[in-house]
């Protein structure tokens, strides 16, 4: 029986036993090889992150060639741990979900080609997941929001304002037009010195700084954008540094890091206000790796509450890259039958929207 006929049997015998859904997700957007079991969308029964970082600090940032050996190297492992600890098999499984897109495309292949050759091997449905989809879907895991939401997105390689309806159609209401404020954490970092990954080294500096230290310019974009823009505040750390080293006058790196912070954050927490207002949206969803900023999330609750707008912000070990994540999301589209099949391919880009 081909693939795609035992895969429609095995649905359709699921989907109607009313059993629990568990599915096997997998994650390799990026620098961390991860692979995590789900049950019915908000239960993680097992989850296994092998995380990269040491690797990539010698580089100041993630290498696509040395990630991609990287995952290649564990997945395998990882996939095998996630099974052992949910003491669990292949043919205990509803589904396997997978990561498509998007990220790194090599790192990207590595997972799909993974999730393809199990599902096949197993005969069970295939779901791709789009990466910042899990970001969003962790505060199902944490705090069992389900849509209607607004999410803010807030990672290394995305900034964006996304409208998610009941049945979860998503719109992108804002994104950033240059540099995300993930990336720009991680240059200011490197330009300081601070190490990687950025955002955290930025955070600790600026613990000790005083964020008025410095007025750096936000960006001006036209009145009522959504849009985020980095590159000019970027720029202006970086001249000023520049100025500071030339003249011969210290650098007060821990005010520089507060400052920098302090606008980085400023402008998020505008937009997403100003999004809230637009939508009437009664739920927000911080996701994403800079989700983890202790100051970003207290300002994000402090403009929600008087706004009497429900803040979901997942701990901290769902905000970076995890499978998790990827199984949350992966549910509902399982319970909608919105399966894939063998030609699913890696995607280095994709909009929420076609997703």
């Amino acid at each position: 029986m081909r693939y795609d006929e035992l895969v429609r049997e095995k649905y359709a015998r699921d989907a109607k036993s009313g059993n629990p859904v568990h599915i096997l997700a997998i994650e390799s957007s990026c620098d961390e090889t991860a692979a995590a079991i789900v049950k019915d969308g908000k239960q993680v029964v097992s989850s296994v992150v092998a995380s990269q970082i040491a690797t990539h600090q010698q580089f100041g940032g993630v290498v696509p060639e040395v990630a991609s050996r990287a995952h290649v190297e564990v997945i395998t492992r990882v996939v095998d741990q996630a099974l052992q600890e949910a003491k669990m098999k292949l043919h205990d499984l509803q589904a396997i979900a997978v990561t498509y897109a998007p990220g790194l495309i090599g790192a990207l292949f590595v997972g799909v080609t993974a999730a393809k050759t199990l599902a096949q091997v197993a005969g069970l449905p295939l779901i791709g997941v789009h990466h910042l989809a899990g970001h969003m879907y962790a505060s199902a895991i944490s705090e069992g929001v389900e849509p209607p939401f607004l999410a803010l997105i807030v990672s290394g390689g995305h900034t964006e304002l996304v409208q998610v309806e009941k049945d979860g159609t998503m719109h992108r209401l804002g994104k950033t037009r240059d540099d995300a404020a993930g990336e720009a954490f991680d240059k200011i970092a490197r330009a300081l010195e601070l190490g990687y990954p950025g955002g955290p080294a930025i955070q600790k500096a600026a613990l000790h700084g005083d964020p008025s230290a410095m007025e750096f310019p936000r960006a001006k974009l036209p009145e009522g954008s959504l849009d985020f823009s980095f590159s000019g505040l970027k720029s202006s750390v970086m001249l000023y540094m520049d100025r500071r080293k030339k003249s011969g006058d210290p650098i007060a790196v821990e005010n520089i890091a507060a400052s920098f912070q302090s606008a980085v954050v400023e402008a998020l927490v505008e937009k997403a206000e100003l999004a809230l207002r637009e939508t009437s949206m009664h739920t927000l969803v911080l996701a994403g790796g800079v989700a983890a900023n202790a100051l970003l999330r207290r300002r994000i609750q402090e403009v929600c509450e008087p706004l009497g707008v429900q803040v979901a912000i997942p701990p901290l070990w769902l905000c970076t890259d995890n499978a998790a994540m990827i199984g949350a999301a992966a549910y509902p589209r399982y319970l909608r039958g919105k399966l894939a099949d063998l030609s699913l391919t890696a995607l280095a880009n994709l909009s929420l929207e076609a997703w």
